[in-house]
């Protein structure tokens, strides 16, 4: 027979869900409860998936990439494209073009994008990681794959200032992707045809 959670207990465990992103109080509350009717065993297997992923994996310490070892494949792959980088937002988004196989290059993940009202500046960005590994590197072309919004639009007019002076190609995925999408949620297609059909105005 389960015992109900004493109040500290479950103040502490919905404390930690809303810290998450895109969780509130109540969402807390919810999933909270939710675990307590599942049986024990449910509980466990996710604290030790969670406890799991913080252990194995791996931010790569090149492309900022997500992986079991660092550096991440795609960059320690000798048959990848070195003097290309395409900067994404997110590790899932790395996933997504991947899927294509229409891009042979390396990646650089960002970790978000510049929202000035959520206090998102470039600071809290991989921007100077970038800007090094277009210095240091043989870098002949940087492809800007934020996502087709308003945020994403305003990061990549962002990087392509701070990469001009560096004397790099600078483009941009095709606007074949729909205005507001991210790029997690669009078709194997239409990220094809953007990587192939990249541009260089902004």
């Amino acid at each position: 027979m389960k015992h109900a959670a004493s109040p500290s207990v479950l103040t502490r465990l919905v404390d930690q869900l809303a810290s998450l992103p895109g969780i509130g109080k109540r969402s807390a509350e919810r999933i909270a409860f939710y675990l307590l009717k599942q049986p024990d065993s449910e509980a466990i297997e996710l604290a030790n998936a969670i406890r799991k992923f913080k252990r194995a994996l791996l931010v790569c310490s090149q492309c900022g990439h997500i992986s079991e070892q660092d550096p991440c494949p795609i960059c320690n792959d000798p048959q990848r494209d070195t003097s290309t980088i395409l900067v994404v937002e997110q590790p899932r988004d790395v996933t997504s073009l991947e899927l294509t196989g229409a891009y042979r290059g390396l990646y650089h993940v960002l970790m978000g994008r510049i929202a000035l009202l959520e206090g998102i500046g470039p600071g809290q960005l991989n921007v100077d990681q970038l800007v090094h590994r277009v210095e240091t590197g043989k870098i002949r072309e940087v492809v800007l794959g934020m996502n087709a919004n308003l945020e994403g639009d305003g990061t990549a007019l962002y990087l392509a200032d701070r990469l001009a002076a560096l004397g790099v190609k600078v483009s941009r995925l095709a606007r074949g992707l729909p205005t507001g999408s991210n790029l997690d949620t669009v078709s194997k297609a239409v990220l094809s045809e953007a990587i192939q059909g990249r541009r260089t105005d902004f």
